[in-house]
């Protein structure tokens, strides 16, 4: 799901092809967090184009064991969660060129097919510690 170049990417129906759930775990705060209604806003704006997805909201500093069970760090976050938690997070407001990609990110984890090779899937099964990748999208 690309956008052709300069056009709208139409969300609603890429996410119409979602046949199993998925769950937006929003991480807000109620004080120091400039971002979080505007996120909040995009989450909800992102679950009212498919039933299939669904949002829960936690606060960063009061729900402890959610913030400790899906590693947060800081608000605004958004864990996107299928069956299993893949791990895939965003922070800060997913807009523009990141919106595109919490949809990609949603449709990946519905399909619970990461489009990995049987040779990078091997490869990544024989890691042995913890690895944490992070991406940064910036629209330039």
């Amino acid at each position: 799901m690309h956008a052709e170049a300069g056009g709208p990417v139409d969300l609603e129906a890429a996410l119409a092809t979602i046949a199993t759930p998925v769950t937006l775990v929003f991480f807000t705060q109620t004080f120091g967090c400039e971002t979080c209604v505007r996120a909040r806003q995009v989450v909800d704006r992102v679950a009212s184009l498919s039933d299939q997805i669904r949002v829960e909201e936690f606060n960063l500093v009061l729900d402890n064991d959610q913030v400790d069970t899906y590693g947060i760090q800081r608000a605004p976050a958004i864990a996107v969660v299928g069956d299993a938690d893949t791990g895939i997070r965003f922070y800060g407001v997913p807009e523009g060129h990141e919106l595109v990609s919490l949809v990609e990110s949603i449709l990946l984890v519905a399909s619970g097919d990461s489009g990995l090779s049987d040779d990078s899937r091997a490869a990544i099964a024989a890691v042995e510690q913890p690895i944490d990748i992070q991406v940064f999208v910036t629209p330039t």
